[in-house]
């Protein structure tokens, strides 16, 4: 059974800590596989020059990976980040962005992934995000 996307709405406001929530993330997409976030555009969130902090970015990417591992599993289980490597490639402003997150590996213990955060409305990419998973339970 694929989860749905209200399911893993619900996993994300459960499951992660305020800070996270204030980023106004929401689930777009589930796939077995994979999940699609959106991360709305935030003056709050900018840096100096206009472009979305890479913070956020980086925080979006990992909260994507939780999903679609959670996704691929059926349903949250306690995991915790080993490594994430980010590229940054362009500067987001003013849109928002969609984050990509593809298991390419997920075992009992490990998951890997790839994510990529995209401008929401011009399609170009912004950044590349390598993560690992380790799950708890």
């Amino acid at each position: 059974m694929t989860m749905t996307t209200a399911e893993a709405g619900e996993i994300l406001s459960v499951n992660f800590a305020p800070w996270v929530l204030d980023l106004g993330l929401t689930v777009e997409a589930l796939g077995e596989d994979q999940a699609v976030l959106r991360l709305p555009w935030s003056d709050r969130l900018a840096r100096e020059g206009g472009g979305l902090s890479g913070q956020a970015l980086m925080a979006a990417a990992d909260t994507a990976t939780v999903i679609a591992v959670s996704a691929a599993r059926g349903g949250f289980v306690p995991m915790t980040t080993v490594q994430q490597s980010t590229s940054f490639q362009r500067a987001v402003t003013g849109a928002d962005v969609l984050i990509s997150a593809v298991l390419t590996k997920l075992g009992r213990r490990m998951a890997f992934a790839d994510v990529t955060l995209s401008d929401a409305v011009s399609g170009a990419l912004a950044a590349r995000a390598s993560t690992v998973y380790a799950i708890l339970g």
